[in-house]
Parts: C-alpha cells; sequence; structure tokens
C-alpha cells in the first residue's frame, strides 16, 4: 500500500489536497514555514535532509506530493550532519541557477532516496481543471490578449522569472516576479488611467501558466477567489491559464464570484 507524505507549504493547498486524499498523509514541513491550520508530523531543515529522508523511508512512505508556498530557507552549516554535507552543495549550486533548477534538484534527491515524487494533478485531478469556458464570455480582443500574454508568460520561461501577465489591447501591462500574482495585480489597479488604452475598446486579461518545460510535479501556478477578486479590483475583464497547468483553489466559489464581478474565467486549450 502505498504511505504519502505531503511536504506542506503555506496557503489552502495542503487543505485542500487532504481533503481529496482517500488516507490522511504524514504532514511534513520546512522549518520556519509551517503549513496554515494543520498539525504537523515532522518538520525538517535543508541542512539535516539526509536524515529527513532517512525518517521517511523508516515511516514506509514511498510517495511524497509537494503544495503550498515556501521561500528559501537561511542555511546555517552548523546544523550540518555528514551525510546531508554531500547533499547540500548540488541544492546551492541549484539554487544559484534558479528556482525551476532548484525545484528540479530537489525531486531528483528524493527519487534517489526511493521517495516517488507525485503531482497536485496526480493527487487530485479536480484542483487542475481541463478547457473550457467557465464563467463569461471572451471578445475577440480578449481572445487576442490571452494570446499575447500567454507568448509573454513563454518568453520568460526560460530565464526563470514568472508564470503570469497581464494584457491590455496588446499591451503588457505587468508581469509577475518574485512578489507574486496578487502583489502584480494591485500594481495594475494603481496604474493611472491615462497609461492604460481605453476600457471601452477591451478592458484586458490576466494569463497564468507554468513556464514551457517546468516539471508539472511541483510549483505548479495556482488561483483562487482572492485572484478573480484582485482581477475585478485592476479593471480586468477576466483570467485566462493553461488548461491542465494551473491549479484552481475552490473553482465553485471561483466562478460565483467571477460571475457577480462580470468576469470571464478560461481554461485555455
Amino acid at each position: 500500500m502505498t504511505r504519502t507524505a505531503l511536504i506542506a507549504g503555506r496557503g489552502a493547498l495542503p487543505t485542500a489536497l487532504i481533503a481529496a486524499m482517500d488516507q490522511a498523509p504524514l504532514i511534513c514541513a520546512l522549518d520556519g514555514f509551517p503549513p496554515d491550520g494543520l498539525a504537523v508530523d515532522q518538520m525538517f531543515r535543508i541542512e539535516r535532509l539526509a536524515i529527513f529522508l532517512d525518517w521517511l523511508v523508516d515511516q514506509g512512505v514511498t510517495r511524497v506530493v509537494f503544495a503550498g508556498a515556501v521561500q528559501r530557507p537561511r542555511l546555517d552549516p552548523s546544523l550540518m550532519d555528514p551525510q546531508s554535507a554531500q547533499i547540500l552543495p548540488r541544492i546551492m549550486a541549484a539554487f544559484q541557477a534558479g528556482d525551476d533548477a532548484t525545484l528540479r534538484a530537489i525531486i531528483g534527491i528524493f527519487e534517489e532516496a526511493s521517495l516517488a515524487v507525485s503531482g497536485v494533478a496526480d493527487i487530485a485531478p479536480a484542483l487542475v481543471p481541463g478547457p473550457g469556458m467557465l464563467a463569461g464570455q471572451i471578445s475577440a480582443i480578449d481572445d487576442r490578449d490571452a494570446c499575447r500574454a500567454a507568448a509573454i508568460v513563454a518568453a520568460l520561461g526560460p530565464v526563470d522569472v514568472g508564470q503570469g501577465a497581464v494584457v491590455q489591447q496588446g499591451l503588457c501591462l505587468a508581469v509577475e516576479v518574485l512578489a507574486g500574482s496578487d502583489a502584480m495585480l494591485h500594481s495594475v489597479s494603481q496604474l493611472a488611467a491615462n497609461l492604460r488604452p481605453d476600457p471601452a475598446r477591451g478592458k484586458g486579461v490576466f494569463y497564468k501558466a507554468p513556464k514551457p518545460g517546468q516539471d508539472r510535479r511541483i510549483d505548479l501556478p495556482t488561483l483562487g477567489v482572492q485572484t478573480v477578486q484582485r482581477a475585478a479590483a485592476a479593471g480586468l475583464a477576466g483570467i485566462a491559464w493553461e488548461a491542465g497547468g494551473v491549479i484552481c483553489l475552490d473553482l465553485p466559489a471561483m466562478i460565483g464570484c467571477a460571475n457577480d464581478a462580470g468576469l470571464f474565467l478560461w481554461a485555455r486549450p
């Protein structure tokens, strides 16, 4: 029987994932980044990663899933054990190469310990909706803006910048960087009216997608009700995303919020 460990970070995703699982997982968390509202079975540190991996194996864990937000921890070499000291240079080198390289290195290290790494779509496919228009309707200019935003996100992927962009009538108003989607949408809401095209012709689209070539077992983009609210506050026509590549937290509530605000939600093929 498969025993699963959930490496849980902050936000609503870990709780949503647990609700979709048939068997309760072991809940583990990186020290300093406790999950919201969950009792943790085991905290761990990167400096003692080898000890943590051995503990997972001793508990009979065969599968690991990562869910929730964490930041890069500050490492304390004095806490390192001999086994982890052999792993850490590999992680630190990946840190320098960017988030995608770091996540790939982490996945590889877990797999080398005979721990399979599964993605959210494998555990809870309903959280990663397939193609379809889920709320509202798009105009021809919305379609073109979504296409332009998708091209921008794809271009940013190789330099490991972000997973989202806002485009209005072909003009890129913002791209997602370290602060995330909420901060990006807030910045759009604060743009002076004279810097934006006439909304009568098209209000703009927020587009979200994984980075090209990204390992989709970890760090998939996530949308939720708050995203819809912030898109409405930014005066946008709606939200589009890559179908099958973005996690939607509480999709029924997202749809209700979008309908109330007059926004479209489009899982774009």
